[in-house]
């Protein structure tokens, strides 16, 4: 499989390109379904944030415990590192300049550590961190958006040049 990638054979193997084509069509399901949750949960203002994690009298919310952060954090931190790995070296064979790649691997990954980060820091550090965890999660989001449109145009483009 890493063959794929190295040498570029994604142009020759119409069945691996749809395959892959297939798993960017289910991470953008799991992307709609992160955000989901987020507005289930919380919106994009602080208040809404510092409610969530702190904890609301007026709405009978309890504060995130610290054993409900870690057990969230100790999934997350697997699932988004395998996530954003796998979207990283996918986008490894298309044909974006270097440079370019490095800074989207890089963004990508520092968002999805600054999500998980954002949550304990306003729980434990200060509820001003709410502002931190807004914007890691739209970066997070429009990172994750960004390699899922790149991935599947550099595809959609080299099953074209098949025909």
């Amino acid at each position: 499989m890493m063959r794929f990638f190295v040498t570029g054979e994604q142009n020759r193997q119409l069945l691996i390109n749809s395959l892959i084509l297939m798993f960017l069509a289910y991470v953008a399901l799991l992307w709609i379904s992160n955000g989901l949750m987020y507005f289930h949960k919380m919106n994009l203002t602080p208040e809404s944030v510092v409610s969530y994690y702190l904890g609301n009298e007026q709405e009978f919310n309890e504060p995130k415990s610290y054993q409900s952060l870690l057990e969230v954090s100790h999934f997350h931190l697997f699932a988004m590192g395998m996530l954003v790995l796998t979207l990283t070296h996918l986008m490894l064979m298309t044909s974006l300049p270097t440079l370019m790649k490095v800074w989207i691997s890089a963004l990508v990954y520092a968002a999805a550590i600054a999500d998980e980060a954002a949550g304990w820091l306003v729980r434990y550090v200060d509820p001003a961190f709410a502002y931190f965890k807004i914007a890691a999660f739209l970066l997070l989001e429009s990172s994750l958006f960004l390699l899922i449109v790149i991935v599947s145009l550099s595809l959609i483009e080299s099953r074209r040049q098949l025909r």
